[in-house]
């Protein structure tokens, strides 16, 4: 008899020496030593603001911490999942039970109930989405119920008040939560993947693997005044994105989306996307965005990476090369070695 042998997810090494963001300067900045830094960016940096030694000196730091940060990123985020399981006391408990129907907005149901049809085709799926942006495909449709979007965010605030530790979303963000972190992919986005944007994105996007998504990195992101306020220009370490917004009320922080990060001139014409609370933003990965400065309020998006090991196993997206493969916890970067998918149990006993 043979069965499914457990998938082991890695990263790239690139991770720990590309796209270091630095937001005083707007830079995703690739590093190896303080030799290269100068070599490769002295200009732009000087142009940006660093000018001084002590600026630079400042910035060389910053630069070897974030990597010291990397580097201890998987190890030190499974010790934040062990603590936040044994010792975390949830305020909406029910958040965390299997994803339920009355969780999705309708209009999500339908949509991935005719993606997985037979005969579905994306003409067909396109009458029941909003296109943003056909030049950009970039699609919009209602997500969550608003009842679910209050319960998630009134338990991700009691997260955030609680003693617990955080990890941060992103390399880019400051503020928000890891959702396998917090014990919410299991329950929440695994299946909101496998059920419901799988057969979604299959139809919109099948030359970026959107029928053989495999794994996912989803986290919240928090802006609010005195916290982060805005999103520099960046794409995701992603096949395919999914950005919901959960609310609250606020002011500002609407989407911008460019072309795709290897066009030439991608930022030369925007499209400004706003925030409609439930629903979510699909797009590309490697589409150029941002988020411009939020104004009043707070405003909490939970958004998902979709990855497929199939499409980055050719080809990392951050370093646009093979990758070379470190193993990770989790689902890691969504990248896999080349092993066998089944093992004969027959052939242990």
């Amino acid at each position: 008899m043979a069965t499914a042998a457990p998938r082991r997810f890695c990263r790239c090494a690139c991770f720990c020496s590309q796209n270091l963001y630095v937001a005083r300067y707007g830079l995703h900045l690739r590093f190896r030593d303080e030799q290269q830094l100068r070599r490769d960016y002295g200009s732009i940096l000087r142009s940006r603001g660093c000018v001084t030694s002590k600026d630079f000196q400042q910035l060389l730091e910053e630069l070897e911490q974030e990597v010291g940060r990397r580097r201890r990123l998987g190890q030190e985020s499974a010790a934040r999942k062990a603590l936040i399981a044994s010792a975390y006391h949830p305020a909406r408990p029910e958040v965390y039970s299997s994803l339920q129907d009355a969780a999705l907005a309708p209009e999500f149901m339908t949509a991935a109930e005719y993606s997985a049809s037979p005969g579905a085709d994306l003409e067909g799926l396109l009458q029941r989405l909003e296109t943003v942006s056909e030049e950009k495909r970039i699609y919009r449709v209602p997500v969550f119920s608003a009842e679910f979007c209050q319960t998630l965010l009134e338990e991700l605030e009691h997260f955030e008040r609680s003693d617990m530790p955080k990890g941060r979303p992103n390399t880019m963000n400051h503020y928000g939560v890891l959702m396998h972190e917090l014990g919410l992919d299991d329950p929440l986005v695994t299946p909101l993947r496998e059920c419901f944007l799988l057969p979604l994105m299959a139809l919109l996007y099948p030359d970026c693997g959107g029928g053989l998504l495999d794994s996912h990195r989803a986290f919240v992101v928090k802006y609010a005044l005195g916290q982060d306020l805005e999103l520099g220009c960046h794409y995701d370490n992603a096949e395919l994105t999914l950005n919901v917004a959960l609310g609250k009320d606020f002011t500002g922080g609407a989407l911008y989306f460019g072309g795709l990060f290897q066009a030439p001139a991608a930022l030369k014409e925007t499209l400004e996307v706003d925030h409609v609370v439930g629903h979510g933003i699909l797009h590309r990965g490697g589409q150029l965005h941002g988020a411009r400065p939020l104004c009043t309020g707070e405003r909490w998006n939970l958004v998902v990476w979709l990855r497929a090991s199939a499409v980055r196993n050719r080809l990392c997206p951050m370093c646009c090369q093979k990758p070379d493969l470190v193993d990770d916890e989790g689902f890691g970067d969504g990248f896999t070695r080349e092993e066998p998918t089944t093992v004969d149990v027959c052939a242990l006993t």
